[in-house]
């Protein structure tokens, strides 16, 4: 039997039983984790409300093992708050639906429970920093969430220079299967050919330019999250079913 402490934030709760629950962690030394908080759904109970999605939280986890993730689920034990981001969020329509498409990507780049993935966990404590603060439109920064989420994954698109032989931009042609614009010499069936302004959008949210992003009007906007959602369910290879619901 073993005891382990993590930082994580809560992706999603589940019931289970009459007063618990089976909450499921993005952690930063461990990954993805489902584990058990038995009577949370109490009236009474002293941590249910830290283990709501969208909280950043000190977490301890019990298990009968001498490994975290085994045959069964841990035991959560003890819970502090770092963030209460959920507040916030939940608050406002646009940032909820926002910050759940962040939620499911997240679980969905670090499937594999156990195995750390520290960097797609420090973008999503980023990313709900940021949206919880309001200082940039929900969508942006959901945008520019994904694109980073892709590019650490190994996914990272290009925007400006040709992503097939690394001609110097600006180049037009966008496609998906290639990993961004392409050249015309390297323009392939199917392209879309965005707007210049939109490439220079993705671009600034790709790099964290946000007095560029800020600033881009909201046509564009539209055209980029219509690309980015392309491209993310290219790579997933299915979608996220939160962005239906996503306000735009």
């Amino acid at each position: 039997m073993s005891l382990f402490r993590d930082d994580g934030v809560v992706l999603r709760a589940q019931k289970l039983g009459e007063a618990d629950r089976i909450i499921t962690l993005l952690t930063r030394q461990h990954g993805k984790v489902r584990a058990v908080a038995r009577g949370v759904r109490k009236t009474k109970s002293k941590f249910g409300a830290r283990l709501e999605p969208f909280s950043h939280v000190d977490v301890q986890f019990f298990s009968r093992g001498s490994e975290l993730i085994g045959r069964g689920l841990p035991l959560c034990t003890q819970v502090e708050t770092i963030a209460p981001y959920g507040g916030p969020i939940v608050a406002d329509y646009g940032r909820y639906t926002a910050g759940t498409a962040m939620l499911e990507t997240a679980e969905r780049f670090a499937e594999n429970e156990g195995e750390p993935a520290v960097q797609q966990y420090l973008l999503l404590v980023g990313g709900l920093r940021t949206l919880a603060a309001g200082l940039h439109e929900s969508h942006l920064v959901l945008d520019a969430f994904l694109l980073r989420s892709l590019a650490v994954n190994g996914y990272g698109a290009s925007f400006t220079d040709c992503a097939k032989c690394g001609l110097e931009g600006p180049n037009r042609f966008f496609s998906l299967q290639a990993g961004g614009v392409l050249c015309g010499d390297c323009r392939v069936p199917g392209c879309a050919v965005p707007s210049p302004e939109t490439l220079v959008l993705l671009g600034a949210l790709l790099s964290g330019d946000w007095q560029t992003a800020d600033t881009c009007e909201p046509r564009y906007w539209r055209e980029g999250s219509g690309l980015v959602a392309a491209y993310l369910q290219w790579h997933l290879e299915r979608g996220i079913r939160s962005m239906r619901y996503v306000e735009k």
